[in-house]
């Protein structure tokens, strides 16, 4: 499936949001990567098996600065 070198994660890897962007539709809030995987702007994502990864929200930002 990917022919670059070295060669893109797959799918089902831990690191599979390295694989190189194949389709970009920013207007649209996703991309296409090299494995099969889409990613969106909010950073959820649907795997080629049709599984999907719910968005990787952290703490607001206030909750993490230390009070003045």
């Amino acid at each position: 499936m990917c022919e670059h070198q070295p060669p893109c994660p797959s799918a089902d890897s831990i690191d599979r949001e390295a694989a190189r962007i194949v389709a970009a539709h920013p207007e649209q809030g996703w991309s296409r990567l090299c494995n099969g995987v889409i990613v969106f702007e909010d950073t959820g994502e649907l795997l080629p098996n049709g599984q999907i990864v719910p968005p990787r929200r952290g703490p607001a930002l206030h909750a993490t600065l230390p009070a003045a």
